[in-house]
């Protein structure tokens, strides 16, 4: 698997997860919905995203 297609992967988990904890556990689990997308509009501006760093780290090619 690439390093975008990864990227991806992590994404959209995060995202169920947190949709699910909201909607079975907690609605303050929003937040972390919030956080996701607020992190993935800054890396479109800035072409930096921390899990990409963290992927390159743990030797993901791209």
């Amino acid at each position: 698997m690439k390093l975008n297609e990864a990227l991806r992967l992590i994404a959209g988990i995060m995202i169920i997860i947190s949709v699910v904890l909201q909607t079975y556990h907690d609605p303050n689990w929003i937040w972390f919905t919030v956080f996701i997308a607020v992190n993935l509009i800054q890396s479109a501006f800035t072409k930096w995203c921390p899990m990409i760093t963290i992927l390159r780290k743990s030797g993901m090619e791209e």
